[in-house]
């Protein structure tokens, strides 16, 4: 055989090979994504899950106990009794409260069953920290570092974010992420197995990166935008103070950020037209729950 012919030869079984192998992926990633493809109570679209509520809940109190212990060490962990995290409890309270009825109205605007609420056992820390952030493990875990409370300045603009939060442990805004990781991990095994060159790896990744996982991140913080917009106006919060919130958020760090496409959240500007096109709905939130009228916004 003419040597040349016989690498040529050997040159396209590889290449027959190689395709097969990431044919095989596509469908059985097609398979898993779309088998195990459910309908979220609270925004009627498309979800896929990598754990259960209990196993998330299980992760979400070890990363809890994790974060307190180190906190404590450090002298970081306000005590119970701190006046900063008696408002934090109670606006968490008042909060968590509406949970199970907001949960219910969502899911009855979008035709689905009452989601199950019973992995969420929910507790709140305040943390002495320059950072102004909050989070909401899963299980309902909320933690409220110091620095957002000069951001927030009024007790309705601090609702508006850890409505946010909670609402991330509500859609299942982690186990979500944990299904999207595996399936990037399988393509990326299929594709190392594949003998696809580092060049053309690399662009792959690239594209994977801005044109599915970064997307996919923007969309979890927009709905976590409406679903805590709603909760802070069930909870008789002014959700009209997420305007200004935002506003302010905009400014942190000088206002320098990357484009929306290389980020995981929204544009300011894009967020906050948002969230002004959801206030008729936040408004009948907090009128059906809020029998005193208007909110009255009161500085923290």
């Amino acid at each position: 055989m003419n040597q040349a012919y016989g690498s040529s030869m050997q040159r396209r079984r590889g290449g027959g090979i190689r395709w097969w192998i990431l044919l095989a992926f596509a469908g059985y990633a097609a398979f898993t994504w779309f088998g195990g493809r459910k309908t979220d109570p609270y925004t009627g679209e498309a979800a896929h899950y990598g754990a259960t509520p209990s196993e998330e809940s299980e992760l979400g109190v070890q990363a809890y106990q994790q974060v307190l212990g180190e906190a404590q060490q450090q002298g970081a962990l306000l005590p119970q009794s701190d006046p900063t995290s008696q408002e934090v409890t109670a606006i968490a309270q008042r909060l968590v409260k509406v949970v199970p009825q907001v949960a219910a109205d969502l899911a009855k605007l979008h035709d689905q069953p009452a989601p199950d609420l019973s992995a969420y056992d929910w507790q709140v820390s305040v943390l002495k920290s320059d950072e102004a952030n909050a989070f909401c493990l899963p299980g309902g875990k909320i933690a409220v570092y110091t620095g957002l409370i000069p951001i927030a300045q009024t007790r309705d603009a601090l609702a508006v974010v850890m409505g946010h939060e909670i609402a991330h442990a509500l859609l299942r805004h982690g186990s979500q992420r944990m299904a999207q990781q595996k399936l990037v991990q399988l393509g990326q095994m299929a594709a190392g197995v594949s003998g696809i060159d580092q060049q053309t790896m690399a662009a792959l990744g690239a594209g994977v990166q801005y044109g599915v996982v970064l997307p996919y991140g923007r969309g979890h913080e927009s709905q976590a935008d409406e679903v805590g917009l709603m909760l802070a106006a069930a909870a008789c919060y002014d959700p009209q103070q997420a305007i200004p919130l935002w506003e302010r958020m905009s400014q942190l760090g000088g206002g320098q950020r990357p484009p929306e496409f290389a980020s995981t959240h929204p544009d300011p500007a894009n967020r906050i037209a948002r969230l002004q096109s959801l206030m008729p709905q936040a408004q009948e939130f907090h009128d059906r729950y809020c029998s005193s009228g208007a909110a009255q916004d009161q500085p923290l």
